[in-house]
């Protein structure tokens, strides 16, 4: 049997992966009355007169919505609200076991950005924070930018998460391969949600340049090639034009295996299969592949490995050096909780890749990121988010 065979039987057996278990019990009319009518009017009462309140007496302590309009969900692309609860049911159980966090998946039957935006706004009283999950570029962007100000964290996992879990393996990888953060030269391929949250950390956009190390240079391809200044097709995506103005400095034009040659890294958030060992070759000295689509990456680890490349990771959990954003989105909610945090800032985000980093006390080419199945990284990632919120505050 399959694994994608053996998880629909477990789903079909279990009816989905989710419950909400009762923290009281209901043996008698006291019981009763205590956990609901007449006592919990004036828990009501407390909690309309100062909302804050709603922190310590109700179930807003602990938990986080997780937001998704189906539209980019997984490799599987726009499968609407009905195809992403699934998913978000996964996410929620991630969350529950990695960092303690009660999350509640939100599917929506719309792909309205103001609609969008709306209901995440008229639903945040009952949430400590929400988790943007699937929705496609560009509207991912604008959702989470029109959200920033509602008084709770509200974190797009698959641009920040991914950008995160990103940096800390590149690294420990760049140390490995004995080469600067400060000179290394990067390609992209996939200039969606994940990519320009990768192309504005590498390159330290919107992050403070005293703690932040921005790498020489970036190259940024979408289906079509390198993204330039100079390329017409791009005048109609505002997306698309910020990462042109971002990336690429010498303007330069060609296909993805034009971007590679002399590079230093790949990073692959797009499709599988795009990537020859041909095209390895071509890079600078001790290459660093990290091929991140799934289930099928940019290019198997041990092709890139025989055509010379120095570190490999991949979105997999059968190969080693897995980037995988449950090391990051748990942890990051966890702190921001903890410290009672209004937003996730980019400090946060870049504490929380260091985080990761340091995490692994001796990076080995099969190991420049924690395994995905040590539950402590959270606590690691949420102590590093908690405090950096914290010296914010009082900076």
């Amino acid at each position: 049997m399959d694994i994608y065979q053996e998880s629909l039987d477990l789903h079909q057996k279990l009816g989905g992966k989710l419950s909400i278990a009762s923290k009281v019990q209901l043996q008698n009319r006291h019981d009763l009355s205590l956990a609901y009518t007449p006592g919990v009017a004036e828990v009501s009462r407390v909690v309309a007169k100062n909302p804050e309140k709603a922190y310590e007496l109700t179930l807003k302590k602990n938990t986080i919505a997780i937001v998704s309009d189906g539209s980019a969900v997984l490799g599987l692309g726009n499968i609407g609200a009905y195809g992403a609860i699934p998913v978000m049911e996964g996410k929620a159980v991630l969350f529950k076991e990695y960092a303690d966090i009660d999350a509640f998946p939100i599917c929506v039957q719309t792909q309205n950005t103001y609609e969008i935006i709306s209901l995440v706004k008229n639903i945040a009283p009952v949430f400590a924070g929400v988790n943007l999950e699937d929705i496609a570029a560009p509207r991912c962007f604008e959702i989470e930018a029109a959200l920033q100000d509602i008084g709770i964290p509200v974190f797009h996992d698959d641009q920040h998460g991914t950008a995160i879990v990103l940096l800390a393996a590149l690294i420990n990888a760049a140390k490995l391969a004995e080469k600067e953060l400060t000179e290394l030269k990067v390609v992209i391929n996939g200039a969606g949600a994940a990519g320009t949250a990768i192309v504005e950390l590498l390159l330290c956009v919107g992050y403070d340049p005293t703690v932040c190390t921005p790498v020489k240079e970036i190259i940024i391809c979408d289906s079509k090639g390198i993204i330039s200044r100079s390329r017409s097709d791009l005048q109609q995506s505002a997306q698309k034009m910020k990462l042109a103005m971002l990336t690429n400095r010498e303007d330069k034009n060609g296909s993805l295996s034009d971007a590679m040659h002399g590079a230093d890294v790949f990073i692959g958030v797009s499709v599988g299969d795009l990537v020859s060992q041909e095209m390895v070759r071509s890079m600078a000295k001790n290459p660093i592949i990290l091929a991140m689509a799934n289930p099928i990456p940019e290019i198997m680890p041990e092709e890139a490995k025989a055509a010379g490349a120095c570190i490999v990771g991949t979105g997999r959990s059968d190969f080693p050096n897995q980037v995988n954003n449950v090391l990051a989105f748990p942890g990051v909610f966890r702190g921001a909780m903890d410290a009672k945090a209004s937003r996730i800032t980019p400090k946060m985000k870049l504490l929380a890749a260091y985080a990761l980093a340091n995490y692994v006390k001796s990076p080995s080419p099969e190991e420049i990121l924690p395994s995905v199945l040590d539950k402590e990284v959270g606590r690691a990632v949420a102590k590093a988010v908690a405090e950096a919120w914290k010296s914010e505050q009082t900076a």
